[in-house]
């Protein structure tokens, strides 16, 4: 059976900015192309079964320039619904919540069409990628590998791992980079992480 490999969108704007970005489609800046096109030789050393993308411009794109421009688009891989969070930093919520933690936190509702999301929502919907990713890795085809976003990649890998949604608190993971889950005596481990060209 192949590995995991989790591929985080290249730079843009907002993620030099800290800006909270999920559904906003903020396309990559050119440190950003760059960067998705180094990760093609990272994710090129390992034989590919199935390739899906985050339905956002910027891992599309991201996707495309390492290589994979069909790769199935999954709005299950979509980022962290940050409702009323959208476009705002850390240092900006912190002011009127200083105790504020995403990943045990959640966000402020937003509006109807963003209302966002819980982290027990994210981890549901990780699970659900989860379930695609195994039926993938089952056909014995190779690896598999995603194009998504960090908060939810975090989640993700801590519901593969067996943790609870805030466990991916414990994984940070920079732009451009890509990470592998496999397995060792039959059970999920991190192989290497925020891999770099």
């Amino acid at each position: 059976m192949g590995d995991l490999l989790l591929a985080r969108h290249g730079e843009t704007q907002w993620s030099l900015s800290g800006q909270h970005t999920s559904w906003t489609d903020i396309p990559l800046t050119e440190n950003g192309r760059e960067q998705a096109r180094g990760i093609a030789p990272l994710i090129g050393r390992f034989r590919i079964g199935a390739a899906f993308v985050s339905p956002r411009e910027r891992a599309r794109d991201t996707a495309g320039l390492a290589g994979f421009p069909d790769a199935f688009v999954d709005a299950d891989l979509s980022e962290w619904d940050y409702g009323a969070y959208e476009g705002v930093t850390t240092v900006e919520i912190h002011r009127t919540r200083p105790d504020w933690y995403l990943f045990t936190d959640g966000v402020a509702a937003g509006p109807a069409e963003h209302p966002g999301e819980t982290p027990e929502q994210v981890g549901e919907r990780a699970d659900r990628m989860l379930a695609k990713v195994d039926a993938a890795l089952a056909n014995n085809e190779g690896s598999v590998v995603l194009f998504a976003h960090s908060h939810f990649l975090r989640v993700l890998t801590a519901r593969r791992l067996g943790l609870p949604a805030s466990g991916g608190a414990l994984f940070q993971l920079a732009t451009g980079t890509v990470c592998r889950l496999s397995t060792e005596h039959g059970r999920p481990v991190v192989a290497s992480w925020n891999i770099r060209p």
